[in-house]
């Protein structure tokens, strides 16, 4: 699977769907070219420890920036029950991989030990963080790097959450 071109659907954890919904900026999402989905476990997370970010959530679900999808079936139910009995991660982390994985999606995710199990779980899974994310954006046109940097530093300022760059220019 790859992490560029259309039809390309993420299942985003908490970590990842947070640093946009704090900024305000779920548009950077719509104007991705993926497509997004989270599960209730992600939404309860948001509901339990963000609550000042539910109606951006809600209106992102509204009008369909974002999907929300279950965990089910056989193989994401089963991955979602071994994940959970580590005690490692938390249940959107556990539900985002298990969806991930049983459909064959690539999954946003900024926590490395998440990231690292999930890899341990299919070697060949895509993984995305915010960092990617916003690469991805620049690359396409969606967002200039200016305005990218400026998102970067507010992250790192108000919601500390700091990416190992100074500019989104090293990576590009």
């Amino acid at each position: 699977m790859s992490g560029e071109g259309p039809g390309v659907v993420v299942v985003t954890d908490t970590s990842v769907l947070i640093n946009f919904l704090r900024i305000d900026r779920m548009d950077l999402i719509a104007r991705h070219s993926h497509r997004f989905v989270i599960t209730g476990h992600v939404v309860e997370e948001i509901t339990e420890h963000y609550p000042e970010q539910q109606a951006r959530l809600q209106a992102a679900l509204a009008d369909r920036t974002l999907e929300e999808m279950t965990v089910s079936g056989d193989v994401a139910l089963d991955l979602f029950r071994i994940l959970g009995e580590t005690r490692r991660l938390g249940s959107g982390e556990s539900a985002a991989i298990a969806c991930a994985i049983a459909n064959g999606y690539a999954i946003a995710i900024d926590d490395r030990a998440a990231a690292n199990q999930a890899r341990q779980l299919k070697a060949d899974i895509e993984v995305l963080g915010s960092q990617d994310i916003m690469v991805q954006l620049i690359r396409s046109g969606a967002i200039d790097l200016a305005e990218a940097d400026r998102i970067k530093d507010t992250w790192a300022s108000e919601h500390r959450f700091r990416l190992a760059i100074a500019s989104f220019r090293e990576i590009l």
